[in-house]
């Protein structure tokens, strides 16, 4: 069932943006090449400080200095999955929340089996498209590596499902988003169809997700509901302005940065 209280909600996402704003968390990602650049510039824009930590020798202790650790999975490999375990499980051990984005992890044998032994370290929020969370959930999505080919309406029992049975935060992002914590859920509407066009974005989402967990005292489920609804503001001022995907990434970042003190209760993306 939807949140009976959106303006509540609206009204602790903005609490949360302040927060950021005001205590500059340290997030450090594990995330995978394409998108450092470009994660670290929107965390910084929205106000955290970013921190690409992602060596087996020194990213499990980091994590524990961290506000939150984010894992993102794109471009895997052998010895990046192994810190990605030892990180996780280190940020557990310190109470630092994690949240993990599971890039493609249905395409191959390496990922599938790598996104099970991460997603037993119980991460406090998952973000993904429609096809990797009906994946995740043991559905048959239509994905293609790492686009989304199924509606997000189609992954919303997926992700109360894995929500449930995990004990965590499941987001799907899409043209509308959707966010539950396999009892509340909620919609969010906005962004811009450009988006999907500039490589990273949803990576630099996950980012800012871990942001607003590091700030968020536990409350994963408002700590996602914030991020996405940010990005969504963002997104769809930025397409109102932009001449292609070139100029859409830049804008978004000056649109994140320009967010106002009560941006998110104005004018809530909430449904």
């Amino acid at each position: 069932m939807p949140h009976p209280a959106l303006p509540a909600l609206a009204q602790a996402s903005q609490d949360l943006l302040a927060a950021v704003r005001r205590d500059a968390p340290l997030v450090q990602c594990l995330t995978n090449f394409v998108s450092m650049n470009y994660a670290a510039n929107a965390l910084l824009a929205v106000g955290a400080s970013p921190a690409m930590v992602h060596a087996e020798q020194e990213a499990p202790e980091f994590a524990r200095i961290s506000g939150a650790v984010v894992v993102n999975i794109g471009t895997l490999s052998a010895p990046w999955l192994e810190s990605m375990l030892l990180t996780a499980a280190s940020a557990g051990q310190a109470g630092t929340p994690w949240v993990l984005d599971p890039v493609a992890h249905h395409a191959t044998a390496f990922r599938r089996g790598a996104i099970q032994r991460l997603m037993d370290l119980r991460p406090a929020i998952v973000r993904g498209n429609a096809s990797e969370i009906i994946a995740l959930a043991g559905g048959q999505s239509a994905g293609k590596g790492v686009d989304s080919r199924d509606a997000v309406a189609q992954a919303e029992q997926s992700a109360t499902d894995i929500a449930a049975s995990r004990q965590t935060v499941v987001a799907v992002t899409g043209e509308v988003d959707f966010v539950t914590d396999g009892k509340r859920s909620v919609r969010i509407i906005g962004g811009s169809p450009l988006m999907p066009r500039v490589t990273a974005t949803g990576c630099a989402l996950t980012a800012v997700v871990g942001a607003f967990a590091a700030v968020s005292r536990g409350d994963a489920y408002t700590a996602a509901v914030g991020a996405l609804s940010c990005f969504s503001i963002a997104g769809e001022r930025a397409g109102a302005l932009a001449e292609g995907p070139g100029s859409f990434a830049w804008r978004f970042l000056d649109a994140l940065a320009g967010l106002e003190h009560d941006c998110l209760t104005r004018a809530s993306p909430l449904r």
